[in-house]
């Protein structure tokens, strides 16, 4: 669909932030040390972007500017990081911007290795091109045969001047030099593809890490091999080697584990098991400190300290976002600082919104945490408890006891979990007679209070439960709440209501207190989710037929239906000030309701669905996450900084895809060249003088226009000024001399008639004035328009003069006087002006009356005026009653 100029195509509403909760992906990191600052930073990639962090404190130094796609490969040097991205790969200066953009290959970029002054490139066709850094130029190109030799691995061996070590899937290595373009020696290899090459301590030796899981100690120069080890758990990822004067080498395994063997005594000296919950992507000892450090596909960036008496590793320090994708996100608080997110990785997060120092993670959930602790199991996978699919927050006593309610998947209990300490709670609620394993908790939620939880189950009961104590407190219904499975719980901010959604398409009302049932209704379609606002008393409904319903809990009716989602919709979240209901759907768009309008505002579609949306209780963001990705997503709200047209959006309106944020904050500087356009759109709303015929309306005028024009003889009488101003006589400049031989100054002259009138009398000459001749037209045509607008200028007195020239013995006449009653008829026929028509004709009535009824012709006039006033006025009277009538009754009535 083709759009015009004028017409927007991204969201007006929000602007992406940026991506909280991303640490690391599937490539490996780069470690360098900055010599300047006698430091090592780590650098991981995350999506289209790479962090930078100073290893000494695991804090965020850097975030680089996003290239067009994800990163596939990355390397390092003591000036330059470079990554890559399909067949390109681009150089980064004060790892931040792009400095140098290398193009050239055919295939996906796999191998980058810094050489000096030149850069190697090895692509998946196994063409493997050497480039000059500085000028971008290709400086040597050698294509390999891929079914002979694939490259998979490759090397710059220390103090092999001008030399580079490949490895290949087929087994073989091959050392070349670049600079003469020789191929110096191949070796046979060990008839298994080769995963990683690694320079050991000692000149000539290398480690070369292969599919079968064995690491070959080999020396080059002579082409031996020294030792070799081997590993269980499949091929090696990465290898490393402690310069610390510890003879140790640590591999990494695809199942998270590390293998740690000593050099001198050939054996495996300890295992690193679950270091990381996916493969190992890249592990690195520093120089001369007895720290590694590890990033996996898991998200988790850790450096472990090797100073315990085995040599076994620590953990110390740590970056950690979810390792799976999210299942659940909520703003936690008031302060839109944090949101707390639930994975499939069973554990419990909160994202700060401010900085990454203020993130903590709340765990796995534990099915029996006394007996973890007292047993000091190691593999706890079999008592942890599974994903959190709802939960609940609610931080009113979260120092007195546990705030936070969680729903399990496929689990009946209930877990309950404390912020402040980070930690699972003390109590499982679940009902004490239920033993069926087929029913689960469903739906979830916490007073205001913090005091109770309401939990509804999938066999439609809806229990009470006290958060101090976990003891059941009640149910609702008899025996069960609803006949179906209960899809959304919520109670109202004073803890009088309780509103229940079943899966039989019903909505219960209930007595929070006594558990009695008020009300119930039924509803067009099952129920997906339910969200109550409760500051608002406003509950929205996510029903099966992809439609959204709005209910006020006070009146218990529908007072909106929204329609237009093509999928499943995941979530819903309110605006702070309940205004915007935004859901989320499997459509892959994102759509803001206005409720006060019943009107779609907003909508935009993304690459990924959403499958939560939540709003900052400050208005400042909007989160979400997405399926398959494992980071929180912020959407700045730019109705807060910027003004933005919240018109209705037309039935056949397009959205556009809107990319989702990266983790650099400089993003919105692009945006907010964007967010112009919205606000150069907006159409001026031009009100017109009447908006329809049938209506009274008043004149624009201010009110000292037209209010006082009754009592201007007041007015004056008051404003009237006791005696004349005196205005002092002033000196000449010259003052005047007698002309003789002795000077003497000039007496004043004399006024002779004092009481000579300044007021010129032109007698005969005296001319009618505009308004007049504007009347005396008006008689011929009927068309009075110029008469008003030329009354409309004048002020109060000038009002009264022209009127007081009217009549016949003040240069005026009976004609004119008729015209100018005739005026007031169309002013009153047209509704226009109202209150200046009602203003003058008592102002025309005051000035006049004794004159009026002598002259048959205006009174005949005069009975006209009268009748229509009259009836304008029995109409104006019966609207006026009617409204006082509604308002004095909203005013007293109990609702």
């Amino acid at each position: 669909m083709e759009r015009g100029p004028g017409e927007r195509t991204a969201s007006a509403l929000f602007a992406g932030f940026r991506a909280l909760g991303l640490f690391s992906s599937d490539i490996p990191h780069a470690v360098r040390f900055s010599a300047l600052k006698r430091r090592f930073y780590v650098t991981t990639c995350v999506g289209k972007s790479f962090h930078t962090y100073d290893v000494q404190k695991l804090s965020l130094v850097a975030v680089s500017n996003s290239l067009p796609q994800d990163i596939c490969c990355m390397a390092a040097d003591g000036r330059l990081v470079f990554a890559a991205y399909g067949n390109v790969f681009s150089a980064f200066a004060r790892n931040k911007e792009v400095v140098h953009t290398f193009k050239g290959h055919k295939a996906e970029i796999h191998l980058l290795q810094p050489f000096g002054d030149h850069v190697i490139s090895v692509d998946t066709d196994s063409v493997l091109i050497i480039w000059h850094i500085y000028s971008e130029e290709e400086y040597l190109q050698l294509p390999f045969d891929k079914s002979v030799f694939k490259i998979s691995a490759i090397l710059h061996p220390s103090t092999y001047l001008n030399k580079i070590l490949l490895g290949s899937e087929q087994g073989s290595l091959q050392l070349w030099n670049v600079k003469s373009n020789k191929l110096l020696y191949t070796f046979a290899g060990w008839k298994v593809g080769v995963t990683a090459l690694q320079q050991a301590p000692a000149v000539d030796v290398v480690a070369v890490g292969l599919m079968s899981g064995q690491v070959i100690i080999h020396n080059i120069k002579f082409d031996e091999t020294l030792m070799k080890f081997r590993q269980d758990w499949g091929p090696i990822t990465s290898i490393s080697f402690r310069t610390d004067g510890h003879p140790v080498m640590a591999a990494g395994s695809p199942c998270g584990h590390i293998g740690l063997w000593d050099l001198e005594d050939k054996k495996l000296i300890n295992q690193m098991r679950n270091a990381h919950s996916t493969a190992i992507a890249g592990l690195t000892f520093l120089h001369r400190e007895p720290l590694l450090v590890t990033n996996g596909a898991d998200n988790a960036l850790r450096i472990w300290i090797f100073d315990g008496p085995a040599g076994e590793g620590r953990l110390l320090r740590f970056r950690m976002g979810h390792s799976a994708p999210l299942t659940r996100i909520r703003y936690y608080g008031q302060n839109g600082q944090q949101i707390l997110s639930a994975s499939q990785d069973g554990t419990l997060q909160s994202f700060s919104t401010v900085h990454e120092k203020f993130n903590k993670s709340l765990g796995h959930g534990l099915i029996n945490k006394k007996r973890v602790k007292r047993k000091g199991l190691q593999n706890t996978m079999s008592v942890r408890l599974p994903p959190v699919t709802e939960f609940a927050a609610e931080e009113a006593r979260e120092s007195d006891w546990d705030g936070i309610v969680a729903c399990h998947q496929g689990k009946l209990s209930c877990s309950t979990w404390n912020y402040q300490r980070s930690t699972i709670g003390a109590h499982f609620l679940r009902p004490a007679g239920l033993k069926t394993d087929s029913t689960t908790a469903t739906a979830v939620d916490i007073t205001s209070c913090g005091n109770f939880a309401v939990i509804g189950l999938s066999s439609g009961a809806v229990d009470v439960y006290n958060m101090q104590s976990g003891i059941h407190r009640g149910s609702f219904g008899r025996d069960q709440a609803h006949k179906g499975s209960v899809r959304g719980v919520a109670v109202d901010g004073l803890n009088q209501l309780t509103i229940t959604a079943g899966s039989e398409g019903v909505l219960k009302f209930w007595n929070f207190k006594n558990k009695v049932l008020i009300h119930s209704v039924s509803l067009d379609s099952s129920p997906n989710l339910m969200l109550l606002h409760r500051d608002s008393g406003i509950l929205g409904l996510a029903l099966d037929d992809f439609s959204v319903s709005v209910l006020d809990i006070e009146t218990r009716k529908i007072v909106r239906e929204f329609s237009g989602h093509q999928g499943q919709i995941n979530d819903m979240t309110f605006s702070p000030d309940g205004r915007w209901l935004i859901s989320a759907s499997m459509d892959c768009s994102i759509r803001t309701w206005d409720l006060p309008s019943g009107c779609l505002i907003d909508s935009f579609l993304l690459d990924s669905a959403p499958l939560n949306v939540t709003m900052s209780p400050t208005g400042d963001f909007l989160a979400t996450s997405h399926v398959d990705h494992l980071g929180v997503y912020l959407w700045s709200n730019i109705s807060l900084y910027s003004v933005v047209s919240l018109r209705p959006l037309p039935t056949d309106y397009v959205p556009s895809v809107v990319m989702l944020p990266g983790t650099c904050q400089t993003q919105d500087v692009e945006l907010s060249e964007e967010t112009v356009e919205p606000s150069e759109e907006m159409i001026e709303y031009d009100s017109s003088e009447q908006l329809n015929e049938q209506l009274v309306t008043l004149s624009l005028l201010p009110e000292s226009r037209w209010k006082n024009l009754l009592n201007l003889d007041v007015i004056k009488k008051k404003n009237k000024p006791k005696e004349p101003p005196k205005v002092p006589k002033s000196a000449p400049f010259f003052i005047p001399t007698i002309p003789g031989l002795v000077p003497r100054y000039a007496a004043p002259e004399q006024n002779n008639d004092p009481q000579q009138s300044k007021v010129v009398n032109l007698g005969i000459l005296a001319q009618k004035s505009d308004f007049c001749l504007k009347l005396e037209e008006g008689l011929v045509n009927n068309k009075y328009e110029a008469a008003v607008n030329l009354l409309k200028e004048l002020g109060p007195s000038g009002i009264e003069t022209e009127l007081r020239s009217l009549s016949p013995d003040c240069g005026g006449s009976v004609g004119i006087m008729k015209s100018f009653l005739k005026m007031i008829g169309t002013m009153l026929d047209r509704k226009r002006d109202f209150e200046l028509a009602q203003a003058y004709l008592a102002l025309f009535l005051k000035l006049h009356l004794k004159m009026l009824p002598s002259e048959p012709v205006l009174l005949e006039e005069m009975t006209k005026l009268s009748s229509q006033l009259e009836e304008n006025w029995i109409h104006l009277q019966l609207l006026f009653n009617q409204s006082l009538c509604v308002l004095n009754y909203i005013k007293s009535a109990l609702l």
